[in-house]
């Protein structure tokens, strides 16, 4: 499964960016999609989660600021960010979880999947 990000760039503090993920590949479903990041010297921390029932998980850090939305139908998932702080600099990651296809129409194994990162700065 192959997750394939885009949307980061160069941004003031206070603006707004969104990101974009689709996923792609031979898979039977998708449980869940996210957006992490990573700051230069930290760890790779979950910034927003969704679910395929569009339950949604948000860092406190994020809340209020960003929205995780999803397409199913074109394994889509965008992180639309405002209200951006130099804080927020960090490469993004999309990830997916689900499983891949099994016998006949049945799910197989489970899968978890990284996108490339795209990274987002925000100047202060």
């Amino acid at each position: 499964v192959q997750l394939q990000a885009s949307g980061g760039g160069l941004v003031q503090g206070g603006e707004s960016l969104r990101l974009s993920c689709v996923a792609s590949g031979s898979f039977h479903s998708i449980r869940n999609m996210a957006w992490y990041r990573q700051a230069p010297g930290k760890q790779r921390d979950l910034v927003a989660r969704i679910t395929m029932d569009g339950e949604t998980t948000y860092a406190d850090s994020v809340k209020d600021r960003f929205s995780i939305s999803q397409d199913v139908a074109k394994n889509t998932v965008d992180l639309q960010m405002t209200s951006l702080k130099s804080e927020d600099t960090a490469v993004y990651y999309c990830f997916a979880a689900g499983f891949l296809r099994g016998k006949g129409w049945s799910p197989g194994r489970n899968f978890n999947s990284w996108g490339q990162g795209t990274l987002v700065t925000v100047s202060s």
